[in-house]
């Protein structure tokens, strides 16, 4: 899978690295439906993975897949090139197909410890952390995801087109500021801004932000001259994204269970069964009774209850 992105057909979709949403559970079921282009796991830590102490929790944590989810791209974060050189050499032994740096993070612990969109404001350091993320990954891609500035959108012309300059395998867009959080409409003018020279550069272009369908991702690829669009919250509670099918009620419901006795399966002693709410909570939405349903679904202790409260529904419903 070297070097898979120059490989892939446009335009592509490719599920967006979530925290606490992407893990492999979520992705297996995307796969089963449809799977995306490109997967990415939850961002990790970079000084964590490289720390005696926290290594093997993290691997069992945050970097768990199947064969199924690939092509499976490993998210970066931190600050320091070394322990970029360092876990990139860890993701290729753990047999991923590439590595992403993580340079859009808006949260505060992230920025306050550098890392994220921290880096916006640094461009030296981040091209040092791309060449020394793509020296540990050796023949692994190395791509990049990030925001268009970090407090002004004046920042993009010498942001973006300095990481073209460093030559990721790919580059991800968001179309905010870090100031702008999620806040603001996107600025998908800024993102399509660049995608000529990136394109040029054979950079695999993509544009991120508030994409909830399918049909949008095409229309935004062709508007905006994007190699393809990477699909974050759209994807939450709506694993049909990339197939562009709107499930039936019962598939929807089902496939929620499915979800929980799949997340019980895999990470039981690993993660707390609390962690999968965020995901029950979005299946379980827009349609006659979904308040009631999901107020006893989040009580749920264990799969089994969130089973129970379903059929019970679908029951009740029929």
């Amino acid at each position: 899978m070297a070097f898979f992105w120059k490989n892939l057909s446009t335009p592509l979709l490719a599920l967006a690295p979530m925290h606490e949403v992407t893990d492999t559970v979520f992705r297996r079921i995307i796969a089963s439906i449809q799977k995306p282009d490109v997967m990415m796991t939850e961002f990790v830590s970079v000084d964590g993975l490289c720390h005696a102490s926290s290594c093997e929790k993290i691997k069992k944590y945050y970097l768990t897949y199947d064969a199924n989810e690939r092509p499976l791209v490993a998210q970066l974060w931190g600050k320091e090139p070394a322990l970029f050189e360092q876990a990139a050499r860890m993701v290729v032994q753990l047999g991923f197909d590439g590595v992403d740096v993580n340079m859009g993070c808006p949260d505060k612990r992230i920025v306050s410890f550098g890392g994220g969109a921290a880096l916006i404001k640094n461009l030296s350091l981040a091209k040092e952390i791309i060449e020394a993320t793509k020296k540990g990954a050796d023949t692994l891609p190395v791509s990049v995801k990030t925001r268009i500035g970090f407090d002004s959108v004046e920042e993009s012309d010498a942001w973006i087109l300095g990481l073209i300059d460093a030559q990721p395998s790919a580059l991800t867009v968001h179309g905010r500021t870090k100031k702008e959080l999620s806040k603001k409409p996107v600025h998908w003018d800024i993102i399509g801004r660049y995608a000529k020279e990136a394109i040029k550069k054979e950079i695999v272009y993509l544009g991120n932000g508030d994409v909830f369908s399918r049909a949008d991702a095409i229309e935004k690829i062709e508007k905006y001259n994007l190699s393809g669009i990477m699909i974050g919250r759209g994807a939450l509670g709506n694993p049909w994204i990339f197939s562009g099918k709107t499930p039936s009620l019962e598939e929807k419901l089902l496939t929620a269970k499915k979800h929980a006795l799949l997340f019980e399966q895999t990470f039981s002693g690993t993660k707390p069964f609390s962690h999968i709410m965020k995901h029950l909570h979005a299946y379980i939405a827009g349609f006659r009774g979904a308040k009631a349903l999901r107020e006893q679904v989040m009580k749920a202790k264990n799969a089994n209850e969130v089973s129970k409260y379903i059929q019970n529904f679908l029951h009740d419903s029929r």
